[in-house]
């Protein structure tokens, strides 16, 4: 089953090509800075166990349409090309971020659907209409295919009320659905899985821990959702590239009512000024472990801070799962900053945690153990794959109709 997974942004499109059940993809690529100027779209092909890359930059991509079609001709290529007209796509997998509590499994699209997707852009209003209009889009580029959406807040539907429900007024969750969502889901679900076969232990204690520019962790038992640490959206928890993670909510009303912040520049500046933005000046974390190296205190405290928070939450985790068999560590700085781990999993050796140093410092790009060969609890560097994960997840849905 040919199986276009698509992951789009405001002006940006993510992509990957499957054949599953083969895992290994056809394609992939990205459209950059579309509606913008000097658009760029980066085309990678694997063949015969090579990666063939094909970089173009147009003179203009107006919008999504004009993107995926872009796409379409690489995709279709008399030289590159891995299918050979559009009706060779039988589905299109789209993330979407928000399903409210609508959505807790991978869905075909339909009318209803769509509706109900666009009814929760207030609930997630960076994402959804992007993710909407890629929808829209692979309609009129694909239209024999079959469009599936996957939801990034599905996977933290098995949360329980005790963990989902905020201490507030229950008509606000009742009439608005203000509780816990979750995001990462699919990364999450993904790298619990891979953790959970490893380990040979599908009933696994896991603490699944994704660090990239936003991070989240949750609390996984038997492959299921028990908690999370992002919350009504993805602003809570851990300290992130360019948002604060939990903070005291009266420092808002503080900004709003007495340094003159508006709601719209309060939004903006704990989503997009903090974090190891506002502590260090860098929002990624190699710049800051540059600057680590260089003896910039101000990096320094950065990184304390930022595995202080993950620490915390490993114990409270912990507490949730009854016990722990193993951290999973996933994402851009957790499959790759060993100073990261290394911190995150100083003093919680109580719980049966110890590092290996040297087999910390690897990388090799494969799940492997990180922890000290007599160690308790297993610690994992799972590389996440949301785009296999949501073909897995379209194949497994729609495999009986074909």
């Amino acid at each position: 089953m040919n199986i276009f997974v698509i992951n789009s942004g405001s002006s940006s499109l993510k992509y990957q090509l499957f054949r599953l059940p083969a895992e290994q993809p056809l394609c992939s690529g990205l459209v950059e800075r579309i509606g913008l100027a000097e658009p760029r779209i980066t085309h990678k092909v694997f063949a015969g166990g090579e990666e063939q890359v094909i970089r173009q930059s147009p003179t203009q991509l107006p919008d999504h349409r004009a993107g995926l079609q872009a796409v379409l001709q690489l995709l279709t290529d008399a030289t590159l090309g891995v299918i050979a007209n559009p009706a060779d796509i039988e589905v299109v997998g789209h993330r979407v971020v928000h399903g409210g509590e609508t959505f807790a499994a991978t869905t075909v699209i339909n009318p209803a659907v769509k509706a109900e997707i666009k009814r929760l852009f207030s609930l997630a209003p960076l994402h959804n209409p992007a993710n909407y209009l890629g929808i829209e889009v692979a309609e009129q580029v694909f239209p024999q295919a079959k469009q599936v959406a996957v939801f990034d807040t599905a996977f933290h539907q098995t949360l329980p009320e005790q963990a989902y429900r905020y201490a507030l007024p229950e008509a606000l969750y009742r009439q608005h659905g203000i509780r816990v969502y979750g995001f990462h889901g699919t990364s999450h679900k993904y790298v619990a899985a891979q953790a959970a076969a490893y380990l040979g232990n599908p009933d696994a204690r896991l603490v699944t821990i994704h660090l990239g520019n936003g991070c989240s962790m949750a609390a996984v038992r038997g492959g299921r959702s028990l908690d999370t640490t992002m919350g009504f959206g993805p602003l809570a928890g851990l300290v992130m590239g360019t948002r604060s993670g939990d903070l005291d909510p009266s420092i808002l009303f503080h900004l709003i009512e007495h340094l003159g912040y508006s709601p719209p520049e309060a939004s903006n500046l704990l989503n997009k000024q903090s974090g190891m933005l506002g502590l260090t000046g860098y929002s990624d974390m190699r710049d800051i472990g540059r600057a680590l190296d260089e003896g910039d205190e101000r990096a320094r405290l950065a990184y304390e801070l930022y595995a202080y928070r993950i620490k915390k939450y490993i114990g409270a985790y912990a507490a949730v799962l009854g016990g722990l068999d193993a951290l999973v560590f996933t994402a851009g700085v957790g499959e790759n900053d060993p100073l990261t781990r290394r911190l995150a999993c100083q003093g919680v050796e109580f719980l049966g945690v110890r590092l290996d140093e040297e087999q910390n410092q690897l990388r090799n790009g494969q799940l492997r153990e990180i922890n000290a060969a007599d160690a308790a609890v297993k610690v994992l560097v799972v590389p996440t794959n949301e785009e296999l994960e949501i073909a897995q997840q379209c194949y497994q849905l729609l495999a009986d109709s074909y």
